[in-house]
């Protein structure tokens, strides 16, 4: 197999930088490769591939064409893909001033912004359990096995913060 450029030339693309030296079949090869783990812990296919491509990408931001290109699909599939991704938080869409196209980017702290907007889901589990609790009753072996699961949702979310302090700080040190 030969070696390309990672940034097959499109109208879309920014000045080269370092990683146009980056071989685009192991690049193509690892985005699969991780969108397949992705994929294995429950995120629809191509969400899965755009965001893998997109955190691999130098920038951390490509142009719907790109994708599309990179990923050997219709622009279609990415405008689903996207609109998924920015449903759950992981991806921003932008518009360079004066220009027609959008740009689909990762926020640096993409994984730690992720968390973040995971403690209101974590709440919403909570009050769920807690009414499923109440229809089955306390007592039963249903609802301390949903009181349980309730009670963990809690511990988690109470958690949460001070393990995105913790991360914040070693992020700090360098």
């Amino acid at each position: 197999m030969t070696s390309r450029t990672a940034r097959p030339p499109t109208g879309d693309d920014h000045a080269p930088h370092a990683a146009d030296a980056v071989d685009a079949d192991a690049l193509a090869r690892f985005v699969e490769r991780f969108a397949v783990v992705l994929t294995e812990a429950g995120w629809p296919r191509m969400p899965a591939r755009v965001f893998a491509c997109l955190l691999a990408d130098e920038r951390g931001e490509l142009t719907a064409r790109e994708l599309a290109d990179r990923l050997r699909v219709s622009p279609a599939a990415i405008s689903g893909a996207v609109r998924y991704l920015q449903q759950i938080s992981l991806v921003t869409r932008a518009r360079e001033p004066g220009a027609r196209t959008d740009h689909y980017r990762l926020d640096d702290n993409v994984w730690y912004e992720s968390i973040v907007h995971r403690a209101a889901e974590l709440r919403r589990w909570e009050d769920g359990l807690a009414a499923g609790v109440e229809v089955v009753g306390a007592s039963t072996a249903a609802g301390r096995r949903l009181e349980e699961s309730r009670a963990f949702f809690a511990f988690l979310r109470g958690e949460l913060p001070r393990i995105l302090e913790r991360w914040r700080a070693q992020q700090a040190r360098g």
